[in-house]
């Protein structure tokens, strides 16, 4: 695919190098609260004996109050005009939220019945869940307004997404951290996974505070006169009657805007594809190419899953780089179709005769969430820009707002389905390594093509997503007209 001729990013639109720094630890940030709130939740059935329908549950009813408080937030932090801006007063206060309510969900009392520990977790994960909001959101909808130009936003976006991947190299040794019991022990000095659990999130939850806040106290934010101006010339009410309002029109508006929904749609289908089968690669390496030998395929999904999290890396260097010279949709062709062949490589490279092939399909599999979380923040960029020139409204909380409860929404479901799908399988796990030979079929059946499906599905979603670089510049010189500027 040829480079295509783009414009250059003039200097005024240039991001620091700091400053991406500085919006990329909010991204490391927010994966490790991720991470570790999904991660950490194994305690409760290993170290509690809390049955693991139940843990689902905690880890999914949460969840269905973002679907109400993602949205509000998002509206909250668009529509609020304070000295310091829309975005940064709920990124730094959110922080420390955040860090102060996951440090005291994890000191859990001893000696309590399953009910206790139920209800301890599903309130306390609420209110954390309510302050991950309030810092999230308004973390998202700040990368979207730091510059308006097409390719700058790619570098931004590239950069948050890199160093973001960083949580992901650390959060694999929770469980071994919780373990050990060589940092963290209970009352009677002896190694104890819900000790470590509650000394690890107050680690965590430093981290989070003293990293958090740092957005906030760099960034500048570079539409708040804009949305400030916007808001007055629109005569906005400020009751709370018109508020509700505003807010069901602003979120219907939101998800009838055409571009923005194919967006979601790949994301979703990406994303999700992934995450249905994420656990069944585990089972075709033990239960195919090891024949049930769970210390030998635990070592060569370790070796596989290496090697991913490096590539993704490279892969994330490189898709920028790319987006910036043949365009963002294109790139995420190129992205997302090479991920195709790396999940299609499975049904060879999972061999029993050559099980160091595991590795190989890894590196062009990085590539489909290495891509997707470069090219479409970006792209939703592009699309507040269209939006902003329809409704005379900056909705950079809103937009980010529903894309990310799409996206967590999607996974909480894709985790919930994964297992019944391994049961429609046939999966007997006191068979070992005697499965039904339908059974492994089905098993890497699954693990190959449904991602590879899904991920088919999202290169025609975005296929006809309409803004290029042309169209997008068109638009900033239209509304740079329409303030003044």
């Amino acid at each position: 695919m040829n480079p295509v001729t783009h414009s250059k990013t003039a200097p005024e639109d240039r991001i620091k190098f700091s400053h991406k720094v500085a919006y990329g630890v909010g991204a490391f940030v927010n994966n490790l609260l991720g991470a570790a709130s999904g991660g950490m939740m194994i305690v409760l059935n290993l170290g509690l004996g809390m049955n693991p329908a139940l843990v689902g549950l905690l880890g999914a009813l949460p969840r269905l109050t973002d679907a109400f408080t993602d949205p509000l937030m998002g509206y909250i932090s668009d529509n609020s005009i304070t000295r310091w801006g829309r975005r940064r007063p709920f990124i730094f206060g959110g922080a420390i939220a955040a860090g102060i309510t996951f440090a005291i969900l994890w000191q859990l009392p001893g000696n309590h019945s399953e009910t206790f520990y139920f209800w301890w977790f599903l309130i306390g994960s609420i209110v954390f869940f309510a302050a991950y909001t309030v810092f999230a959101t308004p973390w998202v909808a700040l990368g979207y307004e730091l510059t308006p130009d097409y390719h700058e936003r790619t570098r931004l976006m590239g950069t948050q997404n890199f160093i973001g991947q960083l949580a992901f190299v650390v959060s694999p040794w929770f469980l071994w951290i919780m373990n050990s019991g060589r940092f963290f022990r209970n009352e009677a000095g002896e190694p104890d996974q819900v000790a470590g659990a509650g000394g690890l999130a107050i680690v965590i939850a430093l981290v989070v505070i003293g990293l958090g806040m740092l957005p906030a106290l760099v960034l500048r934010e570079r539409m708040k006169d804009v949305a400030t101006a916007e808001a007055a010339a629109a005569g906005r009410a400020h009751g709370f009657k018109e508020n509700l309002v505003e807010f069901f029109k602003g979120f219907g508006v939101t998800l009838s805007n055409g571009p923005f929904l194919k967006l979601c749609l790949a994301t979703f289908l990406v994303f999700n594809g992934f995450m249905l089968i994420a656990s069944f690669q585990f089972y075709v390496i033990i239960y195919y190419v090891t024949g049930g030998d769970q210390t030998a395929g635990a070592k060569y999904a370790g070796w596989a899953g290496t090697v991913g999290a490096i590539c993704t890396f490279v892969v994330v260097v490189f898709i920028t780089w790319l987006g910036t010279k043949i365009g963002k949709r294109h790139a995420f062709f190129v992205s997302i179709g090479l991920s195709i062949v790396g999940y299609g490589l499975k049904w060879v490279c999972y061999n029993p005769d050559l099980p160091y092939l595991v590795v190989l399909p890894a590196p062009l599999m990085a590539f489909g969430l290495g891509g997707l979380f470069t090219l479409v923040p970006s792209m939703i960029a592009d699309v507040v820009d269209t939006d902003e020139l329809k409704t005379h409204e900056r909705r950079e909380g809103m937009f980010g707002s529903i894309f990310w409860w799409m996206v967590k929404l999607g996974m909480a479901a894709a985790l919930a389905a994964s297992g019944y799908l391994l049961n429609a399988t046939g999966f007997d796990v006191d068979l070992g390594g005697n499965q039904a030979a339908r059974t492994i079929f089905l098993l890497r059946l699954c693990d190959a093509g449904i991602p590879m499906v899904t991920s088919a599905i999202a290169i025609w979603a975005v296929y006809k997503f309409p803004i290029t670089e042309a169209r997008a510049n068109e638009v900033r010189q239209e509304l740079e007209q329409r303030r003044g500027k």
